[in-house]
C-alpha cells in the first residue's frame, strides 16, 4: 500500500527571520528532529556570506518548535551549537549535515567536516559530538572524524544518520563512489548509500556495499538515508538525483526515494511507495531533499528541504494512513 504524504507548508527559511546573525545569513539544510516534552527541537545547517573566492563555511543552529503547533517557532540559537575545526582540522571549514540522537540524558551528534582541496571543491568525513547541555551546544570527541575515507569508500563520506536498535548503533550514511565534470567542467560528486555499524557509537564497522540500488543507472546520486521502524519492518526514506544538470534542471534534481528492511543491512527499493514530489510553484517546485521522517503525537511527519539544496528553507510533511 502506497504510502500518501500530504505536503503542510514552509515551516522555517532563516532569510525570512529579522536581525538574524551573519552566520545564520541563508540556508536551512538536512533538518533533523528532536522530540523534548513541550517542543520539538530541529537542528540545520545555514551558511554565511561566502568570501572573496565565493567560498561558503556551514555552521550547525537549531529552531525550536511549539510541540502542538509545529508552525510556531518558540525559540532559534544564538550560536552555532558546533565549533570549526582548527587548522588543517577535517571539520575546518564546515560542519554540515548534522544527525542528531538522545543518549540517556545527553545528546549525541555525528555530522560532516568539511575539507577544501584543489582539484574537487571538498571532501568530507563524519565527527562525533557529544552535548550535556540540552543540546545547546555540543563537545567534540577528538579532533579527528570517527567515520573517513577508506580503499573502498574513497572520498566524501557524508549524509550520517545516526539510530540505536538495542545495543547496536546504526548509521547509515552516503559515499562518493567518483567525481565526473560537467558540460562546464565543474565536477560533481556521485554518492551512494550505505550503512556502518557500532558497539559505542565511537568505533564503526562497515559493510562496504552500497544497501540500494540505482534507479537513475550508474550516474544516479543518492543521499540522506532517514530509517523509522513501524509495523515489524524499517522505512528508509532518502533523496536521489541525475548525476548533472540537476542545480539548473528541476526534472533532474533531488526527489524523495524508499526503501524498506527487516534486518537494517539489506533494502528493498520501491519509490513507488512515496508520493512526495516537486509542487508546481514555490519554494518546493524545483526538488524535495533532505528527508527527516519521525513520529510524533500518534501522527507520522517528514521534514525537507526545498529548492537550492535547502536555500529556500525546510517544510513539513504529514503521512496519511500508517507505515507498512
Amino acid at each position: 500500500m502506497k504510502s500518501s504524504w500530504q505536503k503542510k507548508g514552509l515551516i522555517f527559511d532563516p532569510t525570512n527571520i529579522p536581525n538574524r546573525p551573519e552566520w545564520m545569513l541563508g540556508f536551512a539544510q538536512a533538518p533533523n528532529v528532536i522530540i523534548f516534552d513541550d517542543y520539538v527541537r530541529v537542528y540545520f545547517c545555514c551558511r554565511p556570506a561566502p568570501d572573496a573566492n565565493m567560498q561558503f563555511v556551514s555552521r550547525c543552529a537549531f529552531v525550536d518548535l511549539n510541540r502542538k503547533n509545529l508552525f510556531e517557532i518558540i525559540n532559534i540559537s544564538k550560536e552555532p551549537v558546533l565549533e570549526l575545526g582548527d587548522l588543517g582540522a577535517f571539520d575546518e571549514f564546515g560542519t554540515y549535515p548534522v544527525s542528531v540522537i538522545k543518549d540517556n540524558s545527553d545528546l549525541i551528534a555525528v555530522y560532516g567536516g568539511w575539507t577544501r582541496c584543489e582539484s574537487v571543491p571538498f571532501n568530507i568525513s563524519l565527527g562525533l559530538a557529544r552535548s550535556t547541555d540540552g543540546g545547546r551546544h555540543f563537545e567534540k570527541i577528538g579532533a579527528g572524524p570517527v567515520l573517513s575515507y577508506s580503499p573502498d569508500e574513497p572520498f566524501v563520506v557524508t549524509s550520517p544518520k545516526i539510530r540505536k536498535y538495542g545495543d547496536q548503533w546504526y548509521l547509515a550514511y552516503t559515499t562518493g563512489r567518483r567525481w565526473i565534470l560537467g558540460d562546464d567542467g565543474r565536477p560533481e560528486i556521485i554518492y551512494k548509500l550505505r550503512i556502518a555499524t557500532s558497539l559505542d557509537g565511537i568505533n564503526w564497522i562497515k559493510q562496504n556495499r552500497d544497501i540500494v540500488a540505482s534507479k537513475l543507472g550508474d550516474d544516479e546520486a543518492q543521499a540522506s538515508p532517514d530509517i523509522l521502524y513501524a509495523n515489524g519492518k524499517y522505512h528508509m526514506f532518502f533523496c536521489y538525483r541525475k548525476g548533472l544538470g540537476f542545480r539548473d534542471n528541476k526534472n533532474a534534481s533531488y526527489r524523495i526515494g524508499y526503501a524498506s528492511s527487516t534486518d537494517l543491512l539489506h533494502w528493498h527499493r520501491d519509490d513507488s511507495q512515496v508520493n512526495l514530489d516537486i509542487s508546481d510553484s514555490g519554494w518546493d517546485s524545483e526538488m524535495v531533499a533532505y528527508p527527516n521522517v519521525f513520529e510524533l503525537d500518534g501522527k507520522i511527519y517528514m521534514l525537507y528541504a526545498g529548492n537550492g539544496n535547502g536555500r529556500t528553507g525546510f517544510g513539513l510533511a504529514e503521512l496519511n494512513g500508517e507505515l507498512r
